[in-house]
């Protein structure tokens, strides 16, 4: 192998040397080195999803549990990846017309809209820029902006799925002694992210149901108004109906033709249908008492009308790459509180198969099963992957005794309508095994508050008797390892007999 190189550095007589030294220098060492420290310096300002860390920590200080849906906005625009995008004088007249256009979205009171108006432009003009780019997008008003403007609304709109994930995630990090996160804050950022990924206003939220139907192609303000006049007036019911009876419903009520009407057919028949099976317990027990390890374990099946498990949302307004996810959260809505929280993908099925081979294995070492046992769940789980469930699985501190009635949550970041949520009611005991935190620490082991039963203390004694006893001519000793050689209740009731014979 050779290499071309200049004549006058393959002569070492003369200042040649020095020239050759330089660039070895230069290329070689210098180089590399600035580039390393480049690249160090930029990359300690993000995170790993390529989220500045300045942004994280606003998004923490300005996470509030009551943080209503309305309210998300106001957070979400507070990112310092929103504060540097540029603010030109060119675009003052621009933006002051698209403010006017867009007025009736923001979150304004309409009693006192001078002084709304007023103290909305008092805000950080970056700020300022970024929600009336975002409201441009939900509102369709992108067609009128200036070049510029476009391509700043397109810097935004890159930014904000990234943004939102980790939005939902500060909303999840534990902020009680109790390790939960909030409900409230979670919805609301969901909810922003499906109207920016389909483009829908955030108005069409405030009515029940109606929101879905904008992100069907075709779709507008008068067609909404017409079919929900008529029989349909929820979107579950739209999905429910026919191919024929729909067919019907478009084409006299909505004046759609037969090409618009496939279009349609083709959305709904990729739109999600998700079902959601969850149950709680504590391992190796048939009962949760309060202070246990509980473990969840939720299936996630996804059914399509096309028949794909993973597929990309029909997003035609969004103009980057998106894929679906989806949040699967175990919560109670009465406490504002998530216990349980894990993101779901059905784009990758090799992932989510050795993910859930993984959890299953783990779970029936801790059950003590066979590994033939072991093996047939490991091949069920696979089997359900393989036919578009997911497996989500986690851990959490039980609660005090009592009887809570949880909600297991599955909310979509692409999709609008195909939420779904499942009812779970968990009853906690008070706390009768020993190792426990609230107990007491007597002479004879650990007891409960509240107590043990008899049969329990008996339990108690001889457990410690055959453990810890040294004292073999102790004539008092020798009675209790009498008793203990008799009949023993277990944990679960059954009765045992020993002998002392060896």
């Amino acid at each position: 192998m050779g290499i071309a190189l200049p004549r006058f550095l393959l002569n070492i007589d003369g200042a040649s040397g020095g020239v050759l030294l330089i660039w070895i220098v230069g290329v070689c060492i210098l180089l590399p080195l600035v580039a390393a420290v480049v690249y160090l310096s930029r990359s300690s300002k993000y995170t790993g999803n390529y989220v500045k860390n300045d942004t994280l920590g606003a998004y923490f200080h300005l996470m509030k549990p009551s943080l209503a849906p309305s309210k998300v906005m106001e957070v979400f625009i507070k990112a310092a990846e929103f504060v540097e995008i540029p603010v030109r004088r060119s675009d003052d007249e621009p933006l002051q017309k698209l403010f006017m256009a867009v007025r009736s979205e923001l979150n304004l009171d309409l009693k006192n809209i001078k002084k709304e108006q007023a103290k909305f432009w008092k805000q950080h003009p970056a700020l300022v820029k970024t929600e009336l780019l975002i409201q441009a997008h939900l509102t369709h008003e992108t067609a009128n902006l200036s070049p510029d403007l476009e391509r700043d609304c397109m810097r935004v709109l890159e930014f904000a799925p990234r943004l939102l994930e980790e939005l939902v995630k500060m909303a999840l990090i534990p902020r009680s002694n109790k390790g939960q996160g909030w409900l409230r804050p979670v919805i609301g950022v969901i909810e922003l992210s499906q109207s920016i990924v389909q483009a829908v206003p955030l108005s069409t939220r405030k009515s029940e149901g109606i929101a879905p139907f904008f992100q069907l192609p075709h779709f507008n303000d008068d067609i909404v108004k017409k079919i929900t006049r008529k029989k349909v007036s929820t979107f579950q019911e739209l999905q429910e109906m026919t191919i024929e009876e729909r067919a019907v419903l478009f084409s006299q009520v909505a004046n759609f033709s037969a090409s618009e009407v496939e279009d349609v057919e083709n959305v709904l028949k990729l739109i999600p249908s998700l079902t959601v099976e969850v149950t709680c317990g504590t391992e190796g027990e048939e009962a949760i008492q309060e202070g246990d390890i509980v473990t969840v374990q939720t299936w996630v099946t996804l059914k399509r009308a096309n028949g794909l498990i993973g597929a990309l949302p029909h997003a035609p307004n969004y103009p980057f790459h998106k894929e679906e996810n989806f949040w699967c959260l175990l919560a109670d809505s009465n406490s504002n509180s998530v216990w349980f929280s894990q993101k779901i993908s059905f784009m990758d099925e090799a992932a989510a198969v050795t993910a859930a081979s993984t959890a299953i294995e783990e779970r029936m070492e801790v059950l003590g099963a066979s590994p033939k046992e072991t093996s047939s769940a490991i091949r069920e789980a696979v089997e359900k992957v393989k036919n578009g469930c997911r497996l989500a699985m986690g851990k959490f501190l039980a609660p005090a005794e009592g009887n809570y009635n949880l909600t297991c949550y599955l909310l979509c970041d692409s999709w609008i309508g195909c939420d779904r949520k499942s009812s779970l009611k968990l009853k906690v005991l008070k706390r009768t095994r020993a190792g426990i935190r609230d107990g007491q620490m007597t002479d004879g082991g650990l007891i409960p508050e509240g107590g043990i039963d008899e049969e329990e203390e008996i339990e108690e004694e001889e457990d410690i008797e055959s453990e810890y006893s040294e004292d073999e001519e102790d004539a008092q000793d020798t009675n209790k390892k009498g008793r203990a050689n008799g009949r023993v209740h277990d944990k679960s009731g059954s009765e045992s007999s020993g002998s002392d014979e060896e």
